[in-house]
């Protein structure tokens, strides 16, 4: 063998360590989902992602493989995907729920688990230890469930004559939803709002959430969800319009697509850290070394046509803060 081919194979091997350690194949990089694969924000979410590793030297069918499962909101369905993927042997795991990171924790002890977008991994206990994770899951998180307070003061902003406010939550796919209902509870009298749980399984239940907001003259927090809320949004957001709802979402991209209002971190951003966290692992990164991160960052986003469709007047203080989405 030549010099020149010889230190080529160095070079590849000091790069791609769990290539080389596995030899007779390329490392293998295996994404549980909360979403369905008809949902466009998870598509997009997923993709940067995979741009992600793509930044980082990782080509797709070239040098590791990767496989993507939609198994939406459902949880036996979760469950049969995460056994079916553990199956095929990858060397690490991302997933993008509570619930999927739930899964795939409970079925493998073994291989690394990188999350993201969680909701409060301590709380739920998914973590025990945010700086050393004693298990073999380590990842980003989005919210604290406190953030419900922000997001009731932020809608009482809004709409100051506003008594009522119902937080909507898929029990399933959304099972910290308790957390966020007591620290929403907390803020009733600071606020001058009751406060009530919209638990809801189907379309039907969401409307019918939503009547009873317009009959109490009250507004909605759709808080985070698993993948049960990517499905229903379009019909959601059409019908709080109908019914001239106000309402506030954890995700920018609802807001962007003509719900009123949005107050978090960038989901996205989150996907794309996963991919640095997955890129040390296959590098040969032990996964207890990899702390647990939050997010730092959070963005208002207001949209103006349906704040104007809802005859609300934006307050100056939220429009000094908000991107403005004309």
């Amino acid at each position: 063998m030549r010099r020149r081919e010889f230190m080529s194979l160095v070079g590849a091997a000091a790069a791609f360590p769990v290539l080389v350690r596995a030899q007779d194949r390329a490392p293998f990089v295996g994404v549980l989902t909360g979403n369905v694969a008809g949902d466009p924000g998870a598509q997009m979410r997923v993709d940067a992602f995979q741009q992600g590793l793509t930044d980082r030297g990782w080509i797709a069918n070239q040098n590791y493989r990767l496989e993507v499962r939609w198994p939406g909101p459902s949880p036996a369905r979760q469950q049969l995907e995460a056994l079916e993927l553990i199956a095929a042997g990858p060397d690490v795991l991302l997933s993008t729920s509570t619930g999927t990171t739930r899964t795939l924790r409970d079925a493998t002890q073994r291989i690394p688990i990188v999350f993201v977008g969680l909701s409060d991994p301590v709380g739920t206990g998914l973590v025990a230890n945010l700086a050393r994770p004693t298990g073999n899951l380590t990842g980003f998180s989005l919210y604290e469930h406190s953030m419900s307070g922000k997001w009731l003061g932020l809608l009482k902003d809004m709409v100051p004559g506003m008594s009522h406010a119902a937080l909507l939550f898929n029990p399933e796919s959304s099972p910290y939803a308790p957390f966020y209902l007591q620290a929403a509870h907390q803020m009733e009298n600071r606020l001058g709002l009751k406060v009530t749980g919209a638990s809801v399984r189907s379309g039907a239940e969401i409307a019918a959430a939503i009547e009873t907001a317009t009959r109490d003259g009250g507004g909605l927090v759709v808080l985070p969800d698993g993948g049960f809320f990517g499905t229903q949004s379009a019909m959601t957001i059409a019908l709080l319009a109908q019914r001239r709802v106000p309402a506030i979402f954890a995700v920018r991209f609802y807001a962007v697509n003509g719900g009123l209002m949005s107050y978090g971190a960038d989901l996205t951003q989150q996907f794309r850290d996963g991919a640095g966290y997955v890129d040390r692992v296959l590098r040969g990164a032990e996964i207890r070394s990899l702390p647990v991160q939050f997010a730092t960052r959070f963005e208002l986003v207001i949209n103006m046509k349906t704040a104007d469709a809802l005859g609300l007047t934006v307050p100056g203080r939220l429009l000094m803060d908000a991107e403005l989405i004309e």
